[in-house]
């Protein structure tokens, strides 16, 4: 007898709720980054704002997409009977996210000025690059390490000791920051330097636990590679990936643009991606429960509950996702004045956020479908959804702002099209014609 709507979400609610208080944490230490980040002022802030698309870049990689990978490939493993494996593919796991991590190390923190100056202008690179230098050069490695092991936590159903370890980091995280930044003076670096110390620390945590055999086994680091277990990791690990890179790509590309309207602009920009971006925490508690969920049902043959457990999640997703998002919408000015203590950059965020807050409830639900895909080892539809929004938001803005000319709100209405059909398009996949 199949499970309930009911039991669905009772199971989803056990396995998210750990993850969901860790995704509040990250929530709470991200807001005050932002807030840390504007009291250093508008260039300042401009430079951060300039970063952060590859700081959410890597949370969301090593977190959510590779992340997501090795718990579909360890939960399919677990739920096929198959622990041996399991304990191989934690090594594959590990030596992938080593690799990822030196890419971001090259590209930012060796390469970071002329990557960032080409984004945001020469202004908003010089206030970012040292930031970038301290939060890539040595936060990479870590932030890598510490997620992949959770992962590997997690494709062992042992949600709740994964984030138990991670909420060290995110609760260490904003007092460091603010002692670095500012008693310290050592400003957006100080930020970058907290960064990495916690993440160091959690990676070191993590990697106790699960040799110690927390997630059912022991890694097996001495076993051989086998190009059949890098790609089974890498067969949704890399698509996720490049998905999380459409995404991120989408906001480098509408910084890009609204560079041309000078600093303020970009800065007003990165509070309302941040912003936006929240809802990944938000809807990474209940994605992390559907990829394992999911990864479970399917490697036992049940592709009905699997669907049927994607749906729930995505509900679930979307209502948390909408009710933040027309909060926001609903008092624009407070919140962007909470994070821009420039009143031109306040004005700005606000408008932004008044036109892109009530979509924030379909990237909820994109973001679950697109977990539970990784769960499915489905992920074209996802791919097409990403491709969507970034054509959307980067064309359609250019179609709104400059041909029709809107200006600004019309390049904000466009980043708002395109977080709504990511949403659409992600959700019409879960299907028995595509999910079989």
């Amino acid at each position: 007898m199949r499970p309930t709507a009911r039991e669905l979400a009772r199971r989803i609610l056990a396995l998210a709720a750990p993850t969901t208080l860790l995704s509040a944490l990250q929530v709470v230490a991200l807001l005050v980054e932002t807030w840390l980040a504007a009291r250093q002022g508008r260039y300042a802030l401009a430079g951060w704002a300039v970063v952060l698309p590859f700081a959410l870049l890597l949370g969301q990689m090593s977190a959510g997409a590779m992340g997501g990978g090795v718990v579909s490939a360890i939960a399919r493993a677990l739920g096929a009977g198959k622990p041996e494996e399991a304990a191989r593919l934690a090594l594959h796991a590990l030596l992938i996210a080593m690799g990822f991590a030196t890419g971001f190390v090259l590209l930012l923190a060796v390469w970071g000025r002329p990557v960032l100056t080409a984004i945001g202008g020469a202004e908003a690179a010089a206030a970012g690059a040292p930031y970038a230098a301290w939060l890539f050069g040595a936060g990479a490695v870590p932030a890598w390490l510490a997620n992949t092991l959770a992962s590997i936590l997690r494709g062992g159903g042992k949600h709740a000791l994964a984030a138990r370890v991670l909420n060290g980091c995110w609760i260490a995280y904003p007092p460091l920051g603010w002692l670095l930044a500012e008693p310290l003076g050592l400003g957006l670096p100080g930020l970058g330097m907290a960064f990495a110390a916690c993440f160091w620390v959690g990676a070191l945590a993590m990697g106790v636990v699960v040799a110690s055999g927390a997630a059912g086994f022991r890694p097996e680091l001495r076993a051989p590679l086998q190009w059949a277990l890098f790609r089974r990791i890498l067969a949704v690990g890399a698509v996720a990936c490049a998905l999380a890179a459409v995404a991120n790509l989408a906001t480098i590309l509408v910084t890009a643009r609204l560079a041309a309207h000078g600093a303020a602009a970009v800065a007003a920009y990165g509070v309302s991606a941040r912003l936006e971006f929240m809802m990944i925490p938000l809807a990474f508690g209940v994605g992390s429960a559907l990829t394992a969920l999911v990864g479970r049902a399917v490697g036992q043959g049940d592709w009905e509950t699997a669907r049927r457990t994607a749906w729930v999640g995505g509900g679930m997703a979307f209502a948390a996702c909408s009710a933040v998002g027309l909060l926001v919408a609903a008092f624009p000015l407070p919140f962007a004045r909470v994070f821009a203590s420039d009143e031109e950059v306040a004005l700005i965020a606000a408008g932004a956020l008044r036109i892109i807050g009530p979509a924030f409830g379909g990237f909820g639900l994109g973001m679950a479908m697109y977990f539970a895909a990784m769960g499915a080892g489905r992920m074209g539809w996802p791919v097409a959804a990403g491709l969507a929004r970034l054509g959307i938001a980067v064309g359609g803005g250019w179609w709104l702002a400059d041909a029709l000319g809107w200006g600004m709100p019309g390049q904000f209405l466009a980043v708002a099209l395109g977080i709504t059909a990511y949403g659409l398009l992600a959700a019409s996949a879960v299907r028995p014609g595509v999910w079989r």
